[in-house]
């Protein structure tokens, strides 16, 4: 009976598309894509955040089908290494050439405000996200963008960069690995925005984080696994990687009581709209 039960799993695995909206590839093997490709999570998207970051999300882009997009960025600790207008000015430029040589590049992150190890930095990393903002109006992307102990300044900013156009499709970009409460995640998704989850909604300790993953528009959900970060229930202690996204899904599932099937296919759906991707393969 437990091979009849394994093999029944195998050919549901087999039908569903997992796709991992968070990726860092630092030091990413083949063996890793690999174990994604085998559990279903054909696309990812290799994300940025600073030169070096760009740089590996781009490789990446080279290297492995599976990589749908990158996005490129000035994350929240490149405040204080130079003026912000000179640095999204030399982000422009990158992201303007890598589209012109046919690089998918399909927003512009890792970006965002991080109080908890920079509240020193806090003015400067404002700056840099609003121009940031400001660009991803100018080249009509989405941004991915990261909040910590930042609440209320994030919802200000983003609702800046936010536009009726943007609010209504649900294109504005995502906050990803969210941790706030529900009443900030729908002030958020009210101006356009998509809630990416991580493994932390795994976590013993992230009851309120569950509450929030019943409540957000099955519209506007996002899976990720912010790998190499962040590995979810039973990967605990492990290096994170894309494969793992699965069981961010199959806790989302349990939560907004709905199948796995159901919630790889809307993930999957909200990913290919909010990055300009096709919904096939």
């Amino acid at each position: 009976m437990t091979g009849c039960c394994d093999r029944r799993l195998l050919l549901r695995m087999a039908e569903m598309h997992f796709f991992d909206t968070h990726v860092h590839f630092d030091d990413m093997d083949e063996a890793a894509m690999l174990r994604a490709r085998d559990k279903g999570v054909l696309r990812v998207l290799a994300v940025g955040g600073d030169p070096r970051a760009d740089a590996a999300a781009l490789d990446a882009a080279n290297r492995w089908p599976a990589v749908a997009g990158v996005v490129l960025g000035r994350d929240r600790d490149q405040a204080c290494t130079g003026p912000a207008g000179e640095l999204v000015q030399a982000l422009e430029r990158g992201i303007r050439e890598q589209k012109a040589s046919g690089t998918r590049v399909v927003g512009i992150g890792e970006i965002g405000l991080d109080y908890h190890y920079h509240p020193d930095t806090a003015e400067a990393q404002k700056r840099l996200l609003a121009r940031q903002l400001e660009l991803a109006a100018v080249l009509d992307l989405p941004v991915v963008a990261h909040s910590r102990e930042a609440d209320v300044d994030t919802v200000e900013i983003l609702g800046q960069f936010s536009s009726p156009r943007r609010r209504g499709e649900g294109n504005a970009g995502v906050v990803h690995s969210f941790t706030g409460g529900p009443d900030q995640a729908m002030r958020i998704v009210n101006l356009g925005f998509c809630i990416g989850f991580s493994g932390i909604v795994t976590f013993k300790n992230a009851d309120l984080l569950r509450k929030v993953a019943q409540v957000v528009p099955e519209d506007r959900l996002l899976v990720e696994t912010d790998t190499p970060f962040l590995a979810p229930v039973p990967c605990r202690g492990q290096r994170n990687e894309p494969a793992f996204v699965v069981h961010v899904a199959e806790m989302l599932a349990e939560v907004r009581q709905c199948s796995l099937e159901h919630l790889a296919a809307s993930t999957w759906r909200n990913a290919g709209r909010l990055f300009g991707l096709p919904e096939s393969v």
